[in-house]
C-alpha cells in the first residue's frame, strides 16, 4: 500500500476523514493508506467463511463481521479493516462510537499476492499486541489451504495448518470447525473446474 501524500495524521483527524469520506483506507503511524479492491475469489471465499462462522456461531453470544468495520489495534497504532473478525462476549469499541471495533478474539485474513508478506509479518506482529486476540488465520487463494496461529500461554504462537478439500480447519477460539470444502465452496483454482461440497 502506498501513503496518500499528505501531512502528519492523528488518529482522531484520521477517523473524522474516515467517516466523512466514499473509500476506506487504513491508518499507520501518521498516515493514511487507501485499501484495494479485491478480487472474485477473494470476495467468494470471506463470504462463504462469514456464512459459516456465522451459522456456527447464532446461537452464542459471538458475532462475526467482515471487511466493513474497522479495527483499532493501538490508540496510536494500526488501524485496519480485516476480511472477518470475530468476538464472543460484548463488543469494545473505539470513542463511544460503533465503528471501531477493539477485542477481536479471531482476525481472518483471506490472502492476496500484494498484501501476503504484509499480513504475514507487519500485520501480525501488530495484532499480537492485542491481548483479546486468540487466533489469527491466513486463508490462501491458490488452493484450499488454512494456517491458524494460536497463542499460548507465556505469549508464544503455534501454528496448525490444514490442507486439502477434505480437511477442516478448526477455531479454538470459538470451538468451531470449518470445512475446507464449504470455504473453497464454487471457488475455482488455477486450471481447475469450481469447488462444490459435493467434490469431496
Amino acid at each position: 500500500m502506498a501513503a496518500h501524500p499528505q501531512h502528519w495524521l492523528t488518529p482522531e483527524e484520521y477517523l473524522e476523514i474516515e467517516r466523512a469520506g466514499e473509500f476506506r483506507h487504513e491508518y499507520y503511524n501518521g498516515q493514511m493508506y487507501l485499501m484495494p479492491g479485491g478480487s472474485l475469489q477473494h470476495a467468494l471465499i470471506q463470504a462463504n467463511m462469514a456464512r459459516e462462522l456465522g451459522n456456527a456461531l447464532r446461537k452464542r453470544p459471538c458475532i462475526v463481521t467482515g471487511s466493513d468495520l474497522r479495527m483499532r489495534v493501538a490508540e496510536d497504532g494500526l488501524y485496519t479493516y480485516p476480511d472477518i473478525s470475530v468476538v464472543c462476549g460484548e463488543p469494545e469499541f473505539a470513542d463511544g462510537r460503533t465503528d471501531t471495533l477493539l477485542n477481536p478474539c479471531l482476525i481472518i485474513k483471506v490472502l492476496s499476492p500484494s498484501t501476503e508478506r504484509k499480513d504475514r509479518g507487519f500485520k501480525f506482529a501488530q495484532y499480537r499486541t492485542l491481548t483479546s486476540l486468540q487466533e489469527y488465520a491466513l486463508v490462501s487463494q491458490e488452493e484450499a489451504r488454512v494456517e491458524v496461529f494460536r497463542r499460548q500461554a507465556g505469549g508464544h504462537w503455534i501454528l496448525s495448518e490444514y490442507a486439502g478439500i477434505n480437511a477442516a480447519a478448526r477455531f479454538d477460539s470459538i470451538d468451531v470447525s470449518v470445512p475446507l470444502a464449504e470455504i473453497y465452496d464454487k471457488v475455482k483454482f488455477e486450471g481447475h473446474a469450481p469447488l462444490h461440497p459435493a467434490d469431496e
